[in-house]
């Protein structure tokens, strides 16, 4: 059994749930499964697939973990006692053949509230059995001399005093056993420069801090939940702000792109947010124009945190602390390059948010690999909408 404890996953889908449950409890989605590796055969797992997600759903929260929680300072008593009566509603999720060669279908579709912690465990059962079938022998030392040799980058250049990393690597984890190794070997050796992981297991078990505030799927159902479409990523940020008062304050830019980010987040957000996250585009580019807008906005950026968490490794994490250095915070959440990297190709695997209340939902980003999106009509309206130059 892959995942056994409802805590293994990432914390921004329990920041997520709680909004759910106070500001859009009746919301209905759909979420579909996506791999983007080509010539990746699925199919003989298929059957070890479905029963690890049938174990999944067996799962229940345990006094322990929901007392973890509790203890969280941003979690409402009234979210863990719903979380006490919780479990992953088996009927919500189907697991069939593709209609391309090797491909799998996996789609879930029902109540946000209920479905949304989905997604991580099951790109991790994905992965996990993938590789535990086609790497039957892991080069388990490969992958520690990587780590090692990724950890030393920082830990000899005595420039990175102020450098932090964060472990994001859930989703696309070689292994659970690998990835709870990875993680007591950086608190281990990389003591201040480790700043925690994003899965809550992981964090409570080697008391560390667990990390994230929110995902793309909750800017893409405001898509549907607010007002107006164009207003969208403005209520989805007023939304967050009623509920954690300040807390949890960093914005996610890149829904909509750039452009359309800078232009919603105004003075008011600027000085609301603690900082915001880059997930795609060119991160210095992207850096650069924040710190211009914070300065417009009359908002000092010394103050303010750059989170940068796409498909970052580490060498490139230390070129953005050296070229920010001085001039904002900065943090690096590092995921696949931490949790599966042993000397042979990661899946790219994704479960993106397709429909919220029967309404196409879309991520138009600065990188156009990752726009997912079942209504090309829907795609040309957003684009419209929010400025965003055609495909």
């Amino acid at each position: 059994m892959i995942i056994t404890s409802l805590l293994d996953t990432d914390l921004y889908k329990f920041s997520m749930m709680q909004v759910v449950l106070h500001h859009f409890p009746a919301a209905q989605v759909e979420y579909r499964y996506k791999c983007r590796t080509r010539g990746v055969d699925l199919h003989p797992y298929l059957d070890e697939i479905r029963e690890e997600v049938h174990q999944l759903c067996q799962l229940r929260f345990t006094e322990d973990e929901l007392n973890y929680l509790r203890g969280l300072r941003f979690i409402k008593s009234d979210f863990v006692d719903f979380l006490g009566l919780f479990h992953m509603p088996e009927r919500c999720i189907h697991i069939a053949e593709g209609d391309a060669p090797g491909e799998i279908s996996i789609e879930v579709k029902g109540p946000w509230l209920h479905t949304i912690l989905f997604e991580i465990p099951v790109l991790a059962i994905v992965n996990e059995v993938y590789f535990r079938n086609t790497r039957k022998h892991p080069d388990w030392e490969e992958g520690r001399k990587r780590l090692q040799s990724k950890m030393h980058l920082v830990l000899d250049d005595p420039a990175l005093a102020d450098f932090r990393v964060a472990e994001y690597g859930t989703r696309r984890r070689f292994s659970k056993v690998w990835h709870e190794e990875v993680v007591s070997t950086m608190k281990a050796q990389m003591g201040p420069h480790f700043a925690g992981t994003s899965n809550v297991l992981l964090a409570k078990q080697h008391e560390v801090l667990p990390l994230g505030t929110m995902g793309h799927e909750y800017l893409q159902a405001c898509q549907a939940l607010g007002p107006r479409l164009r207003d969208s990523q403005v209520f989805a940020l007023e939304v967050w702000a009623k509920e954690y008062r300040g807390d949890l304050g960093i914005a996610l830019s890149d829904v909509y792109g750039m452009d359309a980010f800078l232009r919603d987040f105004d003075m008011y957000f600027c000085k609301l947010f603690d900082g915001a996250r880059h997930d795609s585009g060119d991160p210095f580019i992207w850096g650069e124009r924040l710190l211009e807008h914070y300065r417009k906005n009359r908002v000092d950026p010394r103050a303010k945190t750059l989170v940068f968490s796409d498909s970052l490794t580490f060498p490139r994490a230390i070129e953005l602390a050296r070229q920010f250095a001085g001039r904002c915070k900065v943090s690096f959440g590092i995921g696949t390059n931490l949790t599966n990297d042993l000397g042979h190709e990661p899946l790219q695997i994704v479960m993106k948010m397709v429909r919220c209340n029967g309404q196409p939902v879309a991520k138009v980003s600065d990188a156009p690999e990752k726009t997912m999106c079942d209504d090309p009509a829907y795609l040309a309206y957003l684009r419209q909408v929010f400025q965003l130059p055609p495909a």
